[in-house]
């Protein structure tokens, strides 16, 4: 099955532009690992997923770029095409002269309902380029406008136009001192209206990723590159072929095949409580899936990641828990290991975020730069109470 991937704003672009360069240098690299006809059939479900080679000398990116600004959507054109590797579809981006502001409303209401049209006319071509649709990949920032704006409104058309198709949508998590004076009413309404509209939410932030850079990479002077460079390479190890439990030994077909959704129990049913002996240290997990690559993956225990005490208390951690494996290395990596987990770990950034945005809007700053695009108080406060609710829900877990 194919991916189509939504690059919205600068952030998304840049990103997006990272990830297919990951994803095509491991198809390129070494693969001493594994046999020949086992690195054949990886790099033919990764082609399948993720590019389209027909009448052209090298694969070219199931993509559509999206920005309010024409600078960053050029140059990540012309530095894939430069890369001899892979490229984009001349024809599958849109994008305009002026930005959002960094305004959510501006993105949301006057950006998404004017170009409409146009964008989802890009998106439908490459779907129907796929000979089976696997669902949708966007990848944005929740901070500026564009990205965070524009991006919940495409998702939503993506929703509307693609009812049964899984959409993932991946953020990116503004840094904690601050880019942008309203990043925190932006990620607020961002993340509520994304809450409606997608199947899946996958989260990087940049104080994380930013650390990763500086402690264990060494980098003196962190650049956006060697940020958004980090991030791909966690999408591409998580994204790239494998086998799974019920696949045997045929490449899984859905790289988004986990499945996501978790339906809690009705109240009264099983206890919501935390269990005595759970070690308070612990994120509460509904869901944890380890992808192994490369050597040795077969005797790796993970016995671990079954322990009771990491879930709560009304899963069975064999539900909770899954493992997709491969023989084949990603990149230049020998051995390695992603995680992918549905669990406690954003509850403080969330409340944070909330908390902040919630200061502001009391206060009514810069509130009018809202308004006048349409975007009203209750508009807010029904942000906030879904965003309220998801911060019970994963509290009580």
């Amino acid at each position: 099955m194919s991916i189509v991937t939504v690059q919205l704003g600068q952030c998304g672009n840049q990103i997006g532009h990272e990830v297919f360069n990951a994803i095509c240098s491991d198809v390129h690299g070494t693969h001493g690992l594994c046999s020949k006809k086992e690195n054949e059939s990886y790099c033919d479900a990764c082609k399948e997923r993720f590019f389209c080679e027909e009448e052209s000398e090298v694969p070219v990116a199931r993509a559509v770029l999206v920005d309010m600004e024409p600078k960053v959507i050029s140059q990540t054109l012309s530095m894939a095409a430069r890369s001899g590797y892979w490229k984009y579809d001349d024809r599958s981006h849109f994008c305009q002269k002026q930005g959002s502001g960094n305004n959510w409303a501006n993105g949301y209401s006057v950006h998404g309902p004017r170009h409409k049209e146009v964008i989802m006319n890009l998106v439908q071509k490459e779907a129907e380029k796929c000979d089976r649709l696997g669902g949708f990949f966007t990848i944005m920032s929740m901070a500026g406008g564009t990205g965070s704006g524009l991006g919940a409104y495409v998702t939503q058309c993506l929703r509307d136009a693609f009812p049964t198709s899984f959409i993932l949508n991946h953020v990116i998590w503004p840094y904690g001192t601050g880019e942008i004076i309203v990043q925190n009413y932006n990620s607020v309404l961002t993340l509520s209206h994304l809450y409606q509209s997608s199947d899946a939410l996958l989260v990087h932030e940049n104080d994380v990723i930013h650390k990763i850079c500086a402690q264990l990479m060494n980098i003196k002077q962190i650049s956006f590159r060697d940020v958004n460079q980090v991030i791909a390479h966690q999408l591409g190890s998580v994204f790239q072929p494998t086998y799974t439990a019920e696949g045997g030994l045929h490449y899984s077909r859905n790289p988004l095949g986990i499945d996501w959704q978790v339906r809690p129990p009705r109240l009264g049913l099983h206890p919501l409580s935390h269990s005595a002996n759970k070690p308070l240290q612990f994120n509460t997990s509904i869901a944890n899936l380890v992808i192994l690559r490369g050597k040795d993956m077969h005797s790796v225990d993970l016995g671990s990641f079954r322990d009771p005490s990491l879930y709560t208390s009304w899963l069975n951690p064999q539900d909770a828990f899954n493992v997709w494996k491969t023989p084949r290395a990603f990149n230049k990596y020998e051995k390695s290991a992603s995680l992918v987990s549905n669990s406690q770990f954003l509850l403080k950034p969330l409340d944070n975020v909330v908390g902040k945005a919630w200061n502001m809007f009391a206060s009514k700053a810069y509130i009018h730069q809202y308004t006048k695009f349409g975007i009203e108080e209750e508009d807010f406060l029904d942000s906030f109470t879904a965003l309220e609710q998801v911060i019970s829900s994963y509290t009580i877990l």
